[in-house]
């Protein structure tokens, strides 16, 4: 399941890795080693060879390695052929936390376009674009750029705004609050809050979920995610 792969994967690669302090490439990889994440963790950035004492990958092909989920910081630009990049290597599922495309007008909104066009020749699924990541302390991924350590917890957070997830994580951080997931959708180009619904629901780890909406774009989907998910668990909007 394509789902599984973005909340547990068994490998990452980070495409925009980087070392410059401050950069989102940099601190996502931070995260996904403090996380405590246990499986492999694949460096794609063409500018570099290594970054610290790891190898980095022009293109994940180059790795000839098999990962299960893809985070990308790249520009908007040339996120599509990573796209195809992932795909011609197996990869499920993509966190697009790069922004830059529906939301910044027509050339964006064709990108984005070109992006889902080859992610669904592939059977690829993505989250995003613009979006915060993905957290599952259980198994120590944490895929975002959130500066909060976060605790596990039984209570799930999905939402499209990532100021508000952040704002909940540090809360949580405060409060010795943990979760069992945390997913931030952004744009919602494919992903969006009835796929998640239909995944949390079944999750063992999820005693709650707690939705916070912005628009939604598939009603069928959500309804149909929450009427399932509502009959497990309490879901909170």
């Amino acid at each position: 399941d394509r789902l599984k792969q973005l909340f547990k994967p068994d490998s990452v690669a980070l495409f925009g890795a980087s070392d410059v302090e401050g950069a989102l490439g940099t601190v996502i990889l931070n995260n996904l080693k403090s996380g405590g994440f246990h499986g492999e963790i694949t460096l794609v950035n063409p500018k570099y060879e290594t970054i610290g004492d790891e190898p980095c990958f022009p293109s994940l092909a180059a790795a000839s390695r098999e990962v299960d989920l893809a985070v990308i910081v790249a520009p908007a630009k040339v996120v599509p052929s990573i796209i195809t990049d992932c795909g011609e290597s197996g990869v499920g599922a993509a966190i697009v936390i790069s922004a830059n495309f529906s939301e910044a007008g027509p050339k964006g909104a064709a990108l984005e376009a070109e992006m889902l066009r080859r992610a669904r020749r592939y059977g690829m699924r993505i989250l995003g674009p613009n979006c915060l990541g993905v957290i599952r302390p259980r198994v120590g991924l944490n895929a975002t750029f959130a500066k909060s350590a976060v605790k596990t917890g039984k209570v799930a957070l999905v939402a499209q705004s990532g100021a508000f997830c952040t704002a909940l994580l540090d809360w949580g951080a405060s409060k010795g609050f943990g979760f069992s997931a945390v997913a931030s959708l952004g744009a919602t180009a494919d992903v969006g809050f009835g796929d998640v619904l239909d995944y949390l629901a079944l999750d063992p780890e999820t005693r709650s979920i707690l939705l916070y909406i912005e628009g939604v774009s598939d009603a069928r989907a959500f309804i149909s995610g929450l009427r399932v998910a509502a009959r497990l668990k309490p879901v909170i909007v």
